[in-house]
């Protein structure tokens, strides 16, 4: 896929990896829309790659339709999604309390919550862009447009606490070669990104001493990764147009411990 020109939705383009991959697009010529909840860092980023930012909640249809319909009226339909909009939590299934022996259990509507963000969320955006992208006659090659899905190492190596999250990364990983499937007929390709453990908003207020003993657990190279290394295997996605139906660990050949 020729990137110059194309228009793009990024989900989570505020920060950490979206805001990676949002700079990376423009870079190539692709004209970018924003899909946030934080306005002010939305905003700002939007502003310095000439893009648009659109205020978005991923767990509303409300929210997601209204998004599309501003992006798509200030750069036209877009050829590309990124999905990077995501959050996670830290609760065991059940557990006893230290202080008190007390017995308490994963809130149920704290499981929920992640499972709408994180797998239903990206879901919505991938059907609604993709219907968008169903308007749009093929391109030379029989193509339409490319969806990239950020998932985790976590749906692989889900470590204590993280059953809610490793759920809706695996939901995300699960998904992605029957959606591929779906969309074939249409030139529409679809793969997933699973980063290991990244420096992004998440992390970053972390002491150094922290994020250094996590850097020390990577195979090679022994550190963090980088949004831009995301930003660059996200984009390549788009561009290899053989690229497609793929689950690909983003890591450092890290395999995570149970905690």
């Amino acid at each position: 896929m020729n990137l110059e020109g194309m228009s793009a939705v990024v989900t989570g383009g505020a920060s950490g990896l979206g805001a990676a991959t949002a700079r990376l697009l423009a870079s190539h010529g692709v004209k970018v829309a924003i899909f946030d909840m934080n306005a002010e860092k939305g905003e700002a980023v939007a502003a310095e790659i000439g893009g648009v930012f659109c205020n978005v909640n991923v767990t509303s249809d409300e929210s997601v339709d209204a998004g599309f319909a501003k992006a798509r009226a200030a750069i036209g339909q877009e050829r590309i999604l990124i999905n990077c909009a995501g959050t996670g939590n830290a609760i065991k299934t059940a557990s006893r309390s230290k202080e008190d022996g007390s017995i308490k259990h994963f809130p149920i509507d704290a499981f929920d919550r992640i499972i709408q963000i994180n797998l239903v969320g990206t879901f919505r955006c991938i059907a609604k862009s993709a219907a968008g992208m169903l308007t749009l006659p093929p391109m030379e090659n029989g193509e339409r447009g490319a969806i990239v899905n950020t998932a985790s190492v976590a749906a692989e190596d889900g470590q204590i606490g993280q059953a809610a999250y490793s759920a809706s990364k695996g939901g995300v990983v699960g998904m992605t070669l029957p959606i591929a499937r779906d969309l074939s007929s249409e030139g529409i390709r679809v793969n997933t990104i699973l980063p290991g453990i990244f420096n992004t908003p998440l992390l970053q207020g972390a002491p150094d001493n922290v994020k250094a003993a996590l850097g020390a657990t990577v195979l090679f190279p022994k550190r963090l990764g980088i949004p831009e290394e995301y930003a660059s295997l996200a984009v390549e996605m788009c561009r290899n147009s053989y690229f497609n139906g793929e689950d690909v660990r983003l890591d450092g050949g890290i395999r995570m411990a149970p905690r």
